[in-house]
C-alpha cells in the first residue's frame, strides 16, 4: 500500500454514497479501509443497478481499494467482532440515522470507551438532533433544502430542477474525507486523542452551495441584494446556429475577447457592456444577454470555438458521456485507467485527482465482493479457523 495515509486503519460501516465515497478517497491515499456490510444483501447499492459478478457500478465507484467483511452486527458475536475490529482502528465511519448505532451497541460512547484514540464519524442527513433528524433522506431532498434546485433555472426554460448528479452526497463525502484527515493530524500533533466528527448532509451541501449560490444573500446592507445577477444566471449551455458550446467570460478582458470573437468589437466601447460594473446593473445584464443570444445564433459552434480560444475566452465543447472519454487533455493527464476485476470483468475508472510527489498513489485495482475478506480480517483479530467456521455456522459471518 502506498500513499500519504498508509498505516492508518478505517472501519467503514456506512452505506450508499456519503460515507463510502469518503473512505474510498482515503483508501486511494493509502489507508487500510475495511468495509463492514450486512451478511444478507450487503450495502444497498449492491442491488440497485446491473450486477455483474457481484459488483455494480456504484459499488465499484464508491468502494475501490477496500477490504470487505460481511457481519451480522445485530447478533452478540457479530457485535463483538465489530468492536474487536474497531479496537484496531484509527477511524470509524457510520451514516445510520441518529440513535441506531447506540441501540445496536456501537455508539460513540461505547466505542470510544474501548478505544480512546478512535476518531468516530457520524454522517447524517440533518444532524444528530432537531426537527428533521429522524427523517429519511436522499440527495435530491437535500438539494431542494439547500438552494441547489432553486439555482438550476435556465432563463429560457424557467423551471427549477435538480442537478443530474448526486451533488449533496458527494460534497458531503469530500467534507467527511477532509475532516478525517484534519482529525488525524490533530491527533498526530498531540492536540487531542480521539474525537467525534459530526457531519450533516444539509450543512455540507449548503456550505458547498454558499460561496457562489448565495452571493446575493451575503452582504446584508446591499439595497439591491435580491436583484443582482449571480453566477448561476450567467452559466448556461449556449446555443449556436449549429451545435452548442460552453463559455464563461468572467473579466472585462475576457468579455471584450468574446465580443471580438462574435464579430462585434463595437460592444467593447458600449457604455452598457464595457466594464463589469455596468454589466451588473440589472437592465444592462438583460440587454447583454439578448444581444449575445442573437450573435451566437449567427455562428456554428465548431467555427466559433477556435475564435473564442484565440481571444483567450474560457470555452469548450459540450461533451457527451462517450466523447469525454476521448478528450485529449484527459488522455494527456492519464486520467482514465482500465483493469480486470476477477468476477466483474473489465472496468474503467478515473485515477485519484491528487498527484503526490513524495507519497505517490498507485491505483487500487480491487473492489471487494460481499464478505470477501472475512477470514483474512478475522484471523488478524485473533480468531482461529475453528472459531471463524463457528461464526459462519451461526450466521454471524457470511
Amino acid at each position: 500500500m502506498t500513499g500519504p495515509l498508509q498505516g492508518y486503519r478505517i472501519v467503514d460501516i456506512s452505506q450508499v454514497v456519503s460515507g463510502p465515497l469518503a473512505t474510498m478517497m482515503l483508501a486511494d491515499q493509502g489507508a487500510d479501509v475495511i468495509k463492514v456490510e450486512p451478511t444478507v444483501g450487503g450495502d444497498i447499492v449492491r442491488a440497485n443497478q446491473v450486477n455483474i459478478g457481484g459488483i455494480t457500478p456504484l459499488v465499484a465507484n464508491m468502494n475501490r481499494g477496500k477490504r470487505g467483511v460481511a457481519v451480522d452486527v445485530a447478533l452478540p458475536d457479530g457485535l463483538e467482532f465489530l468492536l474487536r475490529l474497531c479496537d484496531t482502528a484509527d477511524v470509524f465511519v457510520q451514516n445510520f440515522r441518529p440513535g441506531v448505532c447506540d441501540r445496536l451497541g456501537f455508539g460513540k460512547q461505547a466505542m470510544m470507551a474501548r478505544n480512546p484514540d478512535l476518531i468516530y464519524v457520524d454522517v447524517s442527513g440533518y444532524g444528530q438532533s432537531g426537527p428533521y433528524s429522524n427523517r429519511r433522506v436522499y440527495d435530491p431532498v437535500i438539494q431542494g433544502l439547500t438552494g441547489h434546485v432553486a439555482a438550476q433555472v435556465n432563463p429560457e426554460v424557467p423551471f427549477a430542477d435538480v442537478h443530474r448528479t448526486i451533488v449533496a452526497d458527494k460534497s458531503t463525502s469530500y467534507t467527511v474525507a477532509q475532516a478525517i484527515t484534519a482529525a488525524l493530524l490533530a491527533r498526530e500533533r498531540g492536540l487531542v486523542r480521539g474525537q467525534v466528527i459530526d457531519v450533516a448532509m444539509i450543512d455540507a451541501a449548503l456550505a458547498f452551495f454558499w460561496p457562489d449560490g448565495m452571493m446575493s444573500r451575503t452582504i446584508l446592507d446591499d439595497p439591491l441584494f435580491a436583484q443582482r445577477p449571480t453566477l448561476s444566471q450567467t452559466m448556461r449551455v449556449t446555443r449556436c446556429g449549429e451545435g452548442q458550446l460552453i463559455y464563461f467570460a468572467g473579466t472585462d478582458k475576457e468579455r471584450h475577447g468574446l465580443f471580438r470573437a462574435l464579430g462585434h468589437p463595437e460592444w467593447c466601447e458600449d457604455p452598457r457592456f464595457s466594464n463589469i460594473q455596468a454589466v451588473l446593473k440589472p437592465e444592462n445584464f438583460v440587454a447583454l444577454g439578448e444581444v449575445l443570444e442573437a450573435a451566437f445564433l449567427e455562428w456554428d459552434s465548431e467555427e466559433l470555438l477556435p475564435r473564442l480560444l484565440a481571444e483567450e475566452v474560457p470555452c469548450g465543447p459540450v461533451h457527451t458521456l462517450d466523447s469525454l472519454i476521448n478528450d485529449e487533455q484527459l488522455a494527456h493527464n492519464n486520467t482514465f485507467w482500465e483493469w480486470e476485476h476477477p468476477t466483474a470483468g473489465p472496468m474503467r475508472q478515473v485515477r485519484p485527482a491528487p498527484r503526490f510527489s513524495g507519497t505517490p498513489l498507485e491505483p487500487n485495482a480491487s473492489v471487494p465482493l460481499l464478505g470477501e475478506h472475512n477470514e483474512e480480517v478475522a484471523l488478524s483479530l485473533g480468531y482461529s479457523s475453528e472459531q471463524i467456521a463457528g461464526l459462519r455456522a451461526k450466521g454471524v459471518l457470511s
